[in-house]
């Protein structure tokens, strides 16, 4: 039987890397990002529209993956969220959908 500190794991970080840049992988996180953009522009204060207008989403990659980002592209979007958190409350709605 194996005590403390006498199992010893080795992980294939290719293997990881190929799954997490897999197809499958970045459809599920293409997902969640269409869900926090849908909760995102339902939530967003409507005065001028261009706001909400402006909230996308954009691809980066990450070092072990590809991810999706919900971004704001217009001048006041900081503004607004420090206002109102849309993007944040967003975030968190969709997690628990």
């Amino acid at each position: 039987m194996a005590r403390g500190g006498d199992v010893k794991t080795e992980f294939d970080q290719g293997y990881f890397d190929s799954i997490m840049r897999s197809a499958g992988v970045q459809s599920l996180e293409r997902d969640a990002a269409e869900r926090v953009l849908a909760a995102a522009k339902a939530a967003a204060p409507v005065k001028t529209g261009a706001y909400k207008a402006g909230l996308r989403i954009e691809k980066a990659e990450a070092k072990y993956r590809t991810v999706y980002l919900v971004v704001g592209t217009d001048w006041k979007t900081m503004l607004v969220e420090s206002r109102s958190g849309v993007l944040a409350r967003a975030l968190k709605s969709a997690g628990r959908g």
